[in-house]
């Protein structure tokens, strides 16, 4: 595939994950910008295998949700070049759940399916996601997580390729979050679909991911490998040892801690 200076080149493959010397996702020297003071993404490269889990870290302004929205579509009049092959099929999950209120949960999981077995199979996707029985519920009865169990499995009713994650559990409590990272990586494990997750959390990559990559200037700055237990317990030497060195790759001071309104901050090194 060619690079056409000037503007942005995006495919869809539907042998992106049948064929397994192919990546799901290819992204070839990705520029964006959205105005003259410079670029978002400034000659990004990036392959994500099919089946594998990408965690996304960067400072506000690295670059983060605006590949996301690159990769899923959302953003073709910005202006911008490179090349980008995705698979036919891709799902996103927002922060927010998006559902519909004036449809019913089934309704909103099943939405766009066609077929006599759209119904059966949204009422097993909301099985799934332990949401079985709240089929007639309206969106308005659902809890935040409840809430983002129905778009998961909106979601992955469609069995997507390729599933891209935008903060999808940045507005929960911190129990709920962990009972959906539980919940998430259980999915991915029986679904197998290639997944960027865009997150700031650090620890919440590490736990999820089987790679984390971090966005530096529109460029990845670097991309590790995770190579630990399935339990992934924060009490491990390795993962206090990743979270560091992450946090470094952020320019933040992982032994600098403070609490404020009940949410953990840390110092900048950037900034001092």
């Amino acid at each position: 595939m060619a690079t056409h200076a000037g503007r942005l080149n995006r495919t869809t493959d539907p042998g992106a994950v049948s064929d397994s010397g192919s990546p799901a996702v290819r992204v070839r020297d990705l520029r964006r910008s959205f105005n003259e003071a410079g670029g978002v993404l400034n000659g990004l490269d990036l392959d994500i295998p099919a089946g594998e889990f990408v965690a996304l870290l960067g400072r506000s302004g690295s670059g983060k949700s605006t590949l996301l929205r690159a990769l899923a579509g959302l953003d073709r009049d910005v202006a911008g070049s490179g090349t980008i092959s995705v698979p036919e099929d891709v799902s996103v999950v927002f922060q927010d759940s998006r559902l519909l209120p004036w449809r019913r949960v089934l309704d909103n999981v099943v939405i766009g399916l066609g077929g006599r077995k759209a119904a059966a199979r949204g009422t097993q996707a909301l099985a799934e996601v332990g949401l079985a029985g709240r089929e007639r519920a309206w969106p308005h009865e659902l809890s935040g997580g409840e809430a983002q169990r129905a778009a998961l499995a909106r979601s992955l009713v469609r069995e997507p390729q390729l599933l891209l994650a935008d903060e999808p559990f940045g507005a929960l409590d911190a129990l709920t979050r962990i009972k959906m990272h539980v919940l998430l990586r259980k999915l991915c494990a029986a679904h197998r679909p290639a997944v960027l997750l865009v997150t700031h959390d650090v620890d919440e990559a590490i736990v999820l991911a089987d790679r984390v990559i971090v966005l530096d200037d529109g460029v990845v700055s670097s991309d590790l490998r995770i190579e630990l237990p399935g339990d992934r317990s924060q009490a491990d030497p390795a993962f206090a040892a990743l979270r560091s060195r992450l946090l470094a790759e952020l320019g933040v001071e992982d032994d600098h801690r403070v609490r404020v309104e009940g949410e953990q901050r840390f110092t900048d090194r950037r900034a001092s």
